[in-house]
């Protein structure tokens, strides 16, 4: 399912002293199928701009289109646009509100007017695909950890069984095992459900790793966009944004500027492995005269 975003203005307090504009002309189309992530430093319009996604925010300018609706008219109904684009929010507290973590999962699909066998079967794979347990879904979603409660969010609208996926902060507050856990799960989604995936990040790294393209955000405009070898190869560029690139990324670049013939955006630790190795190969074999 596509996106198709068009001049898109948001302006908080419009027609007020407080008015203020939070993006500005957004041109984006966002593909079916694709992964997407949008980075940019706090305040750079990344939440206001995906929240737009599913007509949780309306513009103030300009147009968006799901699937070839454009969500902004009158008339369009949002709850099936909302079916279709499933959006957590950065604080899952704000999207967990049911007595129990099962009723909270099944609380959008209770809403869709499905059996209740569907309904049951659609709550046990999404608990399932975060690794939620029987006895943790009996309990209240207040009870539980920062990371629990971000699984129950997603849960909840993994089991409206959306065809886009869209995440505020993913991994936010989340320790190493439980970010990687959480990764490879959005991976595996991903792929065995086709969805198209957005999500915003401030962790390079999780950038690399996941996202088809980047979109990076500066003073509520697009600043840069394309895949992540091209947008992190422009490191200078970023970090006067107040952006970074991924560790390896940084070591690499580091390493050319000492002369080593190296890629200047490997993104993963076997990327920059291979490529080092390959370089210390040739001049081991330069060195022993074998290339000769």
């Amino acid at each position: 399912m596509s996106i198709e975003i068009r001049g898109l203005t948001h302006i908080y307090d419009a027609d007020t002293p407080f008015a203020r504009i939070a993006i500005r002309d957004i041109e984006l189309t966002i593909d079916d199928g694709e992964v997407m992530a949008i980075i940019g430093h706090t305040g750079s319009g990344k939440s206001t701009l995906v929240q737009h996604f599913n007509g949780l925010l309306r513009p103030s300018a300009g147009s968006i289109k799901i699937d070839g609706v454009e969500i902004g008219r009158k008339g369009v109904d949002l709850r099936n646009i909302r079916r279709k684009v499933g959006l957590v929010f950065q604080y899952p507290e704000h999207q967990l509100f049911e007595e129990t973590v099962w009723d909270d999962v099944a609380f959008g699909p209770r809403n869709m007017g499905i059996s209740d066998e569907e309904v049951k079967s659609r709550v046990e794979r999404a608990l399932a695909a975060v690794d939620v347990d029987a006895v943790l879904a009996e309990r209240s979603p207040f009870e539980l950890s920062g990371g629990e409660k971000r699984r129950v969010a997603i849960a909840g609208v993994l089991a409206m069984e959306p065809s886009v996926l869209v995440l505020d902060e993913p991994t936010a507050g989340l320790d190493p095992r439980g970010r990687q856990e959480l990764l490879s799960q959005i991976e595996e989604w991903q792929k065995q459900r086709n969805l198209t995936v957005v999500f915003v990040s401030h962790n390079m790294a999780e950038v690399a790793r996941l996202a088809d393209r980047l979109v990076v955000m500066h003073q509520g405009e697009i600043v840069m966009e394309g895949p992540p070898k091209t947008i992190f190869a422009e490191r200078e560029r970023l970090e006067a944004i107040g952006l970074g690139v991924p560790d390896m990324t940084a070591l690499m670049q580091r390493l050319r500027a000492k002369g080593w013939d190296l890629p200047a955006s490997a993104l993963s630790v076997p990327e920059a492995e291979k490529a080092i190795m390959a370089v210390l190969a040739k001049e081991t074999r330069v060195g022993t005269g074998a290339d000769t």
